[in-house]
């Protein structure tokens, strides 16, 4: 039996780990939550009322608020924290991981400060003890529905195949489907591109701008996270798969996407302070942003987009007038 210890307790990292309770494979599951007084709860209610309402989380799944015990024995860790802590959650857990431990990644974002991807964060904080095998998850999962055990799929990317293999048939549930991928560069790109876009995509239903200019922003959007993508060496495949068009159109149009609440209130005309200090859960979109322009400026790359939802977040740039500008760029072929 695989002992898997997923560390955070957010809405993600619960429903992954009640995903996981219901794998083909048996598992020996422990939850990592940071705050004391919720892993208290969670570990006495069985539900993290907090994070993810609803989903009653099995017996079977150990809910501690210390790594130590989470990570005593563990053979998989799970990674579910928000990119702007990944680093620190990692640098902290590294005392109590086995060696030899394999890691999979399940956090969608940039590293604010370096740009880097999460595999890349884990491997640097990682590497000071062991190479670990490094696997990623992406694609369009919303954590409420996975975790009711509603039809999930998503991707699997990592640089090794056997290992990429070896996690897919581990994480398997009746309801739950992974494919495996080895552009583990395009899967995570992906996956922190898309949340910038569905800032811009929530931005035009606040204006009430109407389905024609969602469906181009989806569209030139999914133009521009592709041309980001493969001038840093990722396929073009990925991006028109799951961790690409799928994770970018969920998150767009889904109701349950809360980097397209922040883009609603934004062109409401409410300021980012105030919807910020309303939401419970992290809008990974809003610390991606500027990362992903800087990546895009040095490698010459244009993306409209997301300099204007850049320059929404942390230029004062009105929704309205961002899109006005985006409308009467040049005229140019497709």
């Amino acid at each position: 039996m695989t002992k898997i210890a997923v560390l955070g307790g957010g809405g993600w990292g619960t429903a992954l780990a009640v995903v996981l309770s219901r794998s083909r494979k048996p598992h020996e599951i422990s939850l990592w939550v940071h705050n004391p007084g919720l892993a208290e709860s969670i570990r006495r209610e069985r539900e993290n009322k907090t994070y993810l309402p609803g989903p009653k989380l099995p017996e079977s799944i150990r809910v501690h608020g210390q790594l130590e015990a989470v990570l005593s024995g563990a053979q998989v860790i799970l990674g579910a924290m928000p990119s702007a802590h990944a680093r620190a959650v990692y640098t902290s857990a590294l005392p109590f991981v086995a060696a030899g431990a394999s890691f999979v990644s399940a956090s969608k974002g940039l590293e604010p400060s370096t740009h880097l991807r999460m595999s890349e964060v884990l491997a640097q904080a990682v590497s000071p003890n062991f190479s670990p095998r490094i696997a990623v998850i992406s694609g369009p999962s919303f954590a409420a529905e996975a975790a009711r055990g509603e039809p999930t799929a998503a991707v699997l990317a990592s640089r090794d195949p056997a290992f990429a293999t070896e996690m897919q048939e581990e994480f398997a549930g009746p309801n739950f489907r992974l494919y495996t991928n080895d552009d583990v560069l395009g899967v995570e790109l992906a996956g922190a591109m898309k949340n910038v876009m569905a800032i811009a995509a929530g931005a035009c239903q606040g204006l009430s701008l109407g389905s024609n200019a969602l469906a181009a922003l989806i569209t030139r959007g999914l133009a521009e996270m592709a041309r980001l993508a493969m001038a840093l060496g990722a396929r073009p495949e990925t991006l028109s798969g799951l961790a690409g068009l799928g994770d970018l159109v969920l998150t767009c149009t889904g109701s349950l996407s809360r980097n397209r609440f922040v883009g609603i209130e934004l062109g409401k005309g409410r300021p980012l302070r105030e919807i910020m200090a309303n939401m419970r859960m992290v809008a990974e979109g809003v610390n991606t942003a500027a990362p992903l322009l800087a990546l895009a400026r040095e490698q010459r790359i244009d993306m409209p987009i997301t300099e204007q939802v850049d320059a929404i977040l942390h230029a004062g740039k009105s929704p309205k007038d961002a899109i006005r500008d985006i409308m009467e760029r040049p005229l140019k072929r497709e």
